[in-house]
């Protein structure tokens, strides 16, 4: 199976979550600085949702570079990311709307958390059809980047019952982390 039909459906799909994104983003009802300003918990809410995204469709660009052959299991596993994904327009507008409250906050973090355990499936999903030898496995090793963001995300949905705004500095820090870019794929394949 080829993987270019993957390839396209993600892209597409992730296209489409990324415009959900921003069609929330309402224009102030005043002409005012402080009407723009009301605006402020959309806007972070919009910029985090949006290179959370990018990163996701990034790190599966490089993911997807490695891949010789699909397989059932691994189009399964991408569906799966993308159904996550694709609830984070609905966690970002309630986010937002309710100024980063506890359960809006916490949902957010829920939609992350499941994401980065999709995309850790699908990583492993694409490992085990091509082999530990493999491009992929090769240029992740333990992946430590994944753990990392996974704990990130478990101690933010922690936070978000005391204190919503560690969770979302949690978050924050995970952006970070994989804004950093990461060349393992790219290394290994030019070697």
């Amino acid at each position: 199976m080829d993987k270019s039909r993957l390839e396209a459906f993600s892209d597409g799909v992730i296209a489409v979550i990324i415009t959900i994104i921003v069609l929330e983003f309402k224009v102030p009802e005043g002409t005012d600085l402080a009407s723009l300003l009301a605006l402020a918990p959309t806007f972070f809410s919009y910029v985090l949702s949006f290179i959370f995204v990018a990163i996701y469709w990034n790190n599966h660009h490089h993911m997807l570079h490695t891949v010789k052959k699909v397989n059932g299991a691994m189009l399964w596993a991408n569906m799966h990311l993308l159904f996550w994904l694709s609830l984070v327009p609905f966690a970002t507008a309630w986010m937002a709307e309710h100024h980063f409250s506890t359960w809006p906050t916490l949902v957010y973090g829920v939609l992350l958390l499941m994401s980065a355990i999709a995309f850790t499936i699908l990583q492993t999903t694409v490992i085990r059809l091509h082999g530990r030898g493999s491009t992929l496995a090769t240029a992740v090793g333990h992946d430590l980047k994944g753990k990392v963001s996974i704990l990130c995300y478990v101690a933010a949905i922690c936070a978000a019952f005391y204190l919503p705004m560690i969770s979302l500095c949690l978050y924050v820090v995970v952006a970070f982390i994989w804004l950093v870019p990461d060349r393992r794929i790219e290394r290994v394949i030019s070697e």
